[in-house]
């Protein structure tokens, strides 16, 4: 009876550290890690998991925090709610929809600022994903608003990506008709991008 007993409480251990070994992911971002126009199972926030489930052998819970439309503003008013959930790592995919609608670089900039300062706070490693804009307000603003995600890379010393739709913008194959958001074999791509880009943080 102690030796089934013991056999017991060894199992219950090793499922607890088992649970406890689950790392938490928040993708914050916009229409573009939402999954605009696919299903959530398909955007890459969830195909990120998969592979880290089948790849790593590890278990991860993921929140996609992508809200369709969100500016860097929004994202940093919802971000409280998100970090209730104590995520281990925050995966910062915004200020697209900042440079799209020509917002003031000043601004997002420091809305960036004050997520980074936030999630770390919360003692959550932040990776940030850089974005790329058309030169629709000048190549000057095209210009700032890639330099911005430089700077901040830089004077946060985080890891980064240069573009998180690298490969997949302007590919009329891994994109929906409105040649912006990806499909689903664009979220494909993005995922294992991404995947690369941070396995080594789980």
């Amino acid at each position: 009876m102690k030796k089934i007993l013991f056999i017991l409480f060894i199992f219950t251990l090793c499922i607890a550290n088992a649970n406890s070994n689950t790392k938490s992911i928040l993708f914050l971002g916009d229409s573009l890690t939402e999954g605009l126009g696919v299903s959530k199972e398909d955007a890459y926030p969830n195909l990120v998991k998969e592979l880290i489930q089948s790849k790593l052998n590890k278990n991860v819970d993921v929140i996609n925090g992508g809200v369709s439309g969100s500016t860097t503003s929004d994202g940093l008013a919802r971000l409280q709610w998100y970090l209730k959930k104590k995520p281990d790592l925050v995966f910062i995919a915004l200020g697209a929809n900042d440079g799209l609608r020509g917002l003031d670089l000043q601004q997002t900039q420091k809305n960036l600022e004050e997520i980074i300062t936030h999630a770390q706070e919360s003692n959550a490693k932040v990776l940030l994903a850089g974005m790329l804009i058309p030169p629709n307000y000048g190549p000057q603003y095209s210009a700032h608003f890639k330099k911005m995600y430089e700077d901040i890379k830089a004077k946060y010393e985080l890891k980064s990506m240069p573009f998180l739709l690298q490969g997949v913008a302007g590919e009329q194959e891994l994109n929906q008709r409105d040649g912006i958001h990806p499909n689903e074999k664009g979220h494909e791509y993005i995922a294992k991008e991404v995947f690369m880009f941070l396995k080594d943080e789980l």
